[in-house]
């Protein structure tokens, strides 16, 4: 196989790859931000077979990288020698790779150069939603609870709107402001919404769904769309009326949204495990996507390529300490 560098062939790369976060798009998008980032293709006789994109970001203080390869193919031989090649022609202490590939993989073999790494970015598991079941079907799939909220916010009057426009970016941005502060985590900037709002808006691959309730906005999503999936990345809500379920009905209108747009998955963009703990601080949310029958699938999960181990394992060393924890965090938090 031969590496090379794409810099064109948008639509021949996209056709390859398997995951927003891969997508010509989100490439440009993270361009936008001023992050390094390069686009790759693995050759076999001058036809392009495998394509993806990595991001670089420098290790403060020294002269070095961390190359981030999120939602990619799968880690084989290839893959490995080409990344090699990646790493030290971009001054890398470390890959970190994260591949979209599902267990159980039956053709899943990893060679040893990958190093099972001690800190994930993206979650191990995933609900997925298959939206090529019928309504009816999907509606008898919901928990119970689930669909009881639904008529609840129904019979409370929540409208749910699809918004394309400023406002409905400054309600969400607002909402999801407002939640990372209340549950306290760390959320991208407003700086990083923005962008990705303008990229894949003009792309013609994202959407506001924002819920109503007596004209005050409780809830608001940001969905994105790319081959024949919708993902939902991103979302806020307020403490307001929390008795009008107004999250739940969001949730059910963006999976009638997939089906209008006839795509065939719905991405929930993580879970906790099977056997989710109940003190688990993300178990509310995990619960709460539960509760819309989707299938928790599970991921190969997260692999280093190592170039510096006393860098690498400095890292791993002090990831308590929150001047790095928070570098990590930025790979995919910008």
């Amino acid at each position: 196989m031969d590496l090379k560098i794409i810099r064109q062939k948008k639509n021949q790369y996209n056709k390859l790859v398997t995951h927003v976060m891969q997508s010509w798009q989100w490439g440009e998008f993270r361009k936008s931000l001023g992050t390094k980032i390069l686009k790759y293709g693995l050759y076999n006789k001058n036809q392009l077979k495998t394509a993806f994109q990595i991001t670089f970001h420098k290790i403060p203080l020294l002269n070095q990288y961390v190359g981030y390869l999120p939602k990619g193919p799968m880690p084989d031989k290839n893959l490995a020698q080409a990344l090699k090649k990646i790493g030290q022609e971009n001054n890398c202490a470390f890959i970190k790779i994260e591949p979209n590939i599902e267990l159980p993989a039956t053709t899943y073999y990893l060679p040893s150069d990958f190093h099972k790494s001690p800190k994930p970015l993206f979650t191990k598991y995933n609900f997925v939603l298959d939206l090529t079941k019928s309504e009816a079907e999907l509606l008898q799939n919901l928990h119970p609870k689930t669909r009881y909220n639904i008529k609840v916010a129904q019979k409370h009057g929540v409208k749910v709107e699809e918004r394309f426009d400023d406002e409905a970016l400054d309600i969400y941005l607002r909402l999801y402001f407002e939640t990372t502060k209340r549950q306290n985590y760390h959320g991208h900037t407003p700086t990083y919404h923005q962008a990705v709002w303008a990229k894949l808006k003009k792309e013609k691959m994202a959407r506001f769904l924002i819920a109503f309730y007596q004209n005050e906005p409780l809830t608001a999503w940001m969905l994105i769309n790319f081959q024949d999936t919708l993902y939902y990345p991103y979302g806020g809500s307020s403490k307001a009326h929390p008795e009008v379920m107004a999250n739940n009905l969001v949730a059910w209108k963006a999976i009638l949204l997939g089906k209008r747009l006839k795509l065939k998955n719905f991405d929930m963009w993580g879970a906790l495990g099977p056997n989710a703990s109940l003190k688990d601080p993300w178990h509310g949310f995990h619960r709460f996507k539960q509760g819309y029958g989707g299938k928790l699938v599970e991921y190969i999960g997260t692999y280093d390529l190592v170039f510096n181990w006393p860098i690498y394992l400095t890292f791993t060393i002090v990831d308590r300490l929150t001047p790095l924890k928070v570098f990590l965090l930025k790979l995919v938090r910008k």
